[in-house]
């Protein structure tokens, strides 16, 4: 069996020789690599803000009722214990104003949730971001 020269062979390119594809690699190995860094980092910051958000919103939710119904135990035993945790209870805000930000219990809640998805996100994206570099 015999091979002649004119046997089609796939072309290579040379050492070289692919210098204009080497430079779109490296350009698209840099696009890459920003966008699995901005990832990340959303990722990380979220993974961080979102439990704090979520025990602040359910914490400033619960402490209401928590200090009304040690009020109303504390009533049988003394009337003034009564009316100074019912004054406590009184001064509980049930809405902060931050600047020009409006904070409530459900909305720190929903924030951390939201965060949580930005998390999850994040950590996909930067997983397609990795396999593409």
């Amino acid at each position: 069996m015999s091979f002649s020269d004119d046997t089609y062979r796939p072309s290579r390119p040379s050492a070289g020789g692919g210098r204009g594809s080497g430079g779109l690699a490296l350009a698209r190995l840099g696009v890459w690599s920003v966008l699995y860094f901005l990832f990340y980092m959303a990722q990380q910051v979220a993974e961080l803000l979102a439990p704090l958000l979520l025990i602040a919103g359910i914490g400033w939710e619960a402490l209401p009722h928590v200090v009304n119904a040690v009020s109303s135990s504390a009533g049988h035993v003394d009337a003034q214990a009564h009316d100074v945790m019912a004054h406590v209870a009184d001064a509980i805000p049930h809405e902060i104003m931050f600047g020009s930000h409006l904070l409530t219990p459900s909305g720190l809640i929903f924030d951390g949730i939201l965060l949580m998805a930005v998390a999850a996100l994040g950590a996909t994206l930067s997983a397609v971001a990795a396999r593409s570099m």
